[in-house]
């Protein structure tokens, strides 16, 4: 389908409409026009400008029970996501303030600006246990508003005053910025950085993530991280199939040409609002094989454009997730990929002082 076919299609932008949540039973809003900020541009179409809202949370550690998470806690700086990767599993969570998954989630964010505060006070309790703290599980700790913001580097440095362990997943080589903080505490063996490649073709990159750095920015990140003693790790999320997948092998390859030491992979996830903004991006982009995409996806996905199961989820099944599997496994082993495991230490953790104490 031609993009004249997508009333809400914004050139530059990943979600190709821009759905009103259904799920929770909200009312329909009524666009009043307050939330854009449309410009009259002389050479080109009106602009959908990125806005803010300051949150004000409780707390700042989310804690999960997954048994398919290799982590127990996490924390998101913020909430959306403006790199407009379509395909983002988190979109979802934007319908939880009665906002769009589509073009609300990567235009209207959030940011916890007492991020690091709530941290401190939380790392101080008593009842406090130390395990690995992961980033960017939801949203992006790098996304361009980090840049102003500065709550991930706040939080950083909380975490290397504690000595507490923590793993950051980003897509962004925004994270060399606080290679000066990570540095240190990657030589105490605190914290291993994933860097999130889905593409090495520009085009592709540009409609599939139109925000985000671009794929040689990526790999120039693992590089500075590796130099810099950091754990860097080539995350290969999500492959599609039919659009990204026969990038697997060079995508291995190019990681661990950059400095990766580690790798891992996941296929395309659609929960719930996802799985129609995706087919629309793929009418959008890929008319012709919109249909072949999605009957592949289903074949990993036991029939349905999503399986929700636990450890079927990260993996798919079927034969294209068992095949993706092998060539995946033969790629890092022909790379020399995953031959050792990062483990990250928890002894070196002593709790914050209180504001008091640390006056004197």
């Amino acid at each position: 389908m031609p993009k004249s076919c997508w009333p809400d299609f914004v050139e530059g932008r990943g979600a190709p409409a821009n759905p009103v949540p259904q799920r929770f039973n909200m009312l329909d809003r009524v666009a009043d026009g307050d939330w854009l900020d449309h410009q009259s541009m002389t050479d080109q179409p009106e602009r959908l400008v990125t806005s803010v809202t300051l949150e004000k949370p409780k707390s700042i550690i989310s804690r999960n029970t997954s048994p398919d998470i290799p982590f127990d806690r996490s924390i998101n700086p913020y909430r959306g996501c403006e790199h407009g990767c379509v395909y983002c599993y988190a979109r979802p969570t934007h319908a939880w303030h009665d906002l769009s998954p589509g073009l609300d989630f990567e235009s209207r964010l959030f940011a916890k600006p007492d991020a690091a505060d709530l941290l401190r006070s939380e790392l101080a309790r008593k009842s406090y246990r130390v395990a690995p703290i992961a980033f960017g599980t939801n949203t992006d700790p790098y996304q361009p508003i980090e840049r102003d913001y500065g709550i991930t580097r706040a939080c950083l440095a909380v975490l290397a005053e504690t000595g507490h362990p923590l793993t950051i997943t980003t897509k962004s080589d925004r994270v060399m910025r606080d290679i000066d903080i990570l540095a240190g505490m990657a030589a105490r063996g605190l914290v291993a950085v994933a860097i999130s490649i889905t593409s090495l073709d520009a085009k592709t990159h540009r409609t599939l993530e139109p925000r985000a750095p671009s794929p040689e920015k990526r790999l120039a990140a693992i590089s500075a991280l590796a130099k810099a003693g950091i754990p860097a790790h080539i995350s290969i999320a999500p492959i599609i199939p039919g659009v990204t997948d026969h990038e697997l092998e060079a995508l291995v390859a190019a990681g661990a040409a950059a400095g990766a030491a580690t790798a891992s992979y996941i296929p395309i996830r659609l929960p719930h609002e996802v799985a129609p903004l995706f087919r629309a991006w793929l009418d959008v982009h890929y008319p012709e094989r919109a249909e072949k995409v999605m009957s592949l996806i289903r074949q990993m996905r036991g029939g349905s454009d999503n399986d929700p199961t636990y450890f079927n989820r990260m993996r798919g099944s079927g034969p294209w997730a068992d095949l993706m599997r092998v060539r995946f496994r033969r790629a890092c082993r022909a790379a020399g990929l995953n031959t050792e495991r990062v483990t990250l230490r928890t002894d070196l953790f002593r709790p914050p002082a209180g504001r008091q104490l640390s006056l004197f």
